[in-house]
């Protein structure tokens, strides 16, 4: 399967980390912790040679796109990786440890009386969930018989801008969606079949009806509300925030912004409702949800994960975010024709970002095919071509997020770009 190189909603949305016991690099700066090294001369066979993809035949990267579900998400902390193989040492009853982690989370977010959590297979997994455990309560017959509705409401409501790839998960369960664009249309559609309101939160802008409407609309109708904000940190607030505004359910991805283990994520929510999300949800069997099996691991390194994220610096972060970013402008800038802009995005990916752009007289390699030749490079590096764009208008351009980066890979990056760029030059 090739690599998307082009801004997708995850690509766009998806890029935040974090750091816990943030580490001073060489240079002084902040930055994030180099990969734990791992003593190869204890592993025989597979890993002995410390590098298991190389062994696999598989190229790392240098990650200047983001925290991308296909290129892994993020790097776990070590604090996480350590209490994730303490987890490993024990059985326990799964389900009672997601209460447990619920109780434990929803304490360390000061969630609103009422609310829980749950830890799930990632957002999407939080998403199928949520929608199902609205959809059969905790009737037993219900739950295996979905996404066969006979007996269940069958509507969710949502924006015609909001849709994506990712409802995908509400169809799943064998939903209608019913597109509205306005709070006239919204009154309409709402009938004795309705389930949810489902709102999309990096597409706010795009919808008639914003985040904070789209709540109390819920509340005035007595329609559970539910909020996709998979990579919507930072900042850190915005996970409890969608329930401080009324939302009754809200999904969130575990391993990027949190860097919790890539295949978990959150669920949070009215806590009926997180515990018929459960009910639909791996361990449990016969249930639509059975195939997203979060392990006691997983459970465990997202409650410290967690944790170690709302200690974090995060200004102390951006700042050294975007000292990366200057570093490789102030390379790539010396050639003739090459321009850079700063923005962040203002919804997901609240972080600094980079984009380049250049005089096709001057240089003459498009942005898509300068894309692919650093992926095919050594050492291979991932940026995106632009589809937001900071200069205003539509430009042949790349975007760099630089929070992914490990240290030194900034100057990596504005070396090959930089010879890259003159490689191509008309001067």
């Amino acid at each position: 399967m090739g690599l998307d190189l082009k801004w997708t909603r995850r690509s766009f949305m998806g890029i935040l980390g974090a750091l816990t016991g943030a580490a001073l690099n060489s240079t002084g700066t902040l930055s994030f912790p180099a990969p734990p090294k791992v003593d190869s001369s204890k592993i025989m066979g597979f890993g002995a040679s410390g590098n298991v993809y190389d062994e696999l035949g598989v190229t790392t990267v240098i990650n200047g796109q983001g925290t991308m579900t296909v290129l892994g998400g993020s790097l776990m902390r070590p604090e996480v990786e350590a209490v994730m193989a303490l987890a490993g040492q024990h059985f326990v009853s799964i389900p009672d440890l997601e209460v447990a982690a619920g109780k434990r989370i929803a304490e360390m977010l000061k969630l609103p009386a009422g609310y829980s959590a749950m830890v799930t297979s990632g957002a999407a997994a939080a998403m199928q969930s949520g929608l199902a455990g609205i959809l059969t309560g905790n009737n037993r017959k219900f739950i295996e018989q979905i996404p066969d509705l006979t007996g269940m409401k069958s509507e969710v409501i949502i924006q015609k801008s909001h849709r994506n790839p990712f409802d995908h998960q509400l169809r799943n369960t064998g939903v209608k969606l019913i597109e509205i664009e306005t709070r006239q249309d919204l009154r309409k559609a709402v009938n004795e079949k309705t389930a949810m309101m489902h709102f999309s939160n990096f597409a706010n802008a795009s919808g008639q009806i914003k985040v904070e409407d789209w709540a109390e609309l819920g509340k005035e109708l007595n329609i559970p509300t539910f909020i996709d904000a998979a990579a919507d940190t930072p900042p850190v607030s915005h996970l409890w925030d969608y329930a401080t505004m009324g939302y009754d359910l809200i999904a969130y991805s575990g391993g990027k912004a949190i860097r919790g283990p890539q295949c978990a994520g959150l669920l949070i929510g009215k806590q009926e409702l997180v515990a018929n999300a459960l009910l639909n949800n791996s361990p449990h069997e016969d249930t639509i949800g059975r195939s997203q099996k979060v392990g006691k691991e997983e459970i465990v390194g997202m409650v410290k994960a967690l944790e170690c994220y709302l200690a974090e610096d995060h200004e102390a972060l951006n700042k050294e975010w975007q000292g990366r970013l200057q570093r490789i402008s102030g390379k790539v800038t010396t050639l003739s024709g090459v321009s850079t802009a700063f923005f962040v995005p203002d919804i997901a990916n609240h972080v600094p970002h980079m984009e380049i752009k250049w005089d096709r007289d001057r240089i003459k390699i498009s942005a898509e095919d300068a894309v692919q030749t650093l992926r095919q490079g050594k050492p291979s590096i991932v940026l995106a071509t632009a589809e937001k764009h900071a200069f205003g208008d539509k430009k042949d351009s790349l975007t760099i997020a630089s929070f992914m980066l490990q240290p030194g890979e900034d100057a990596i990056i504005a070396d090959k770009l930089y010879d890259l760029l003159k490689a191509h030059s008309a001067s």
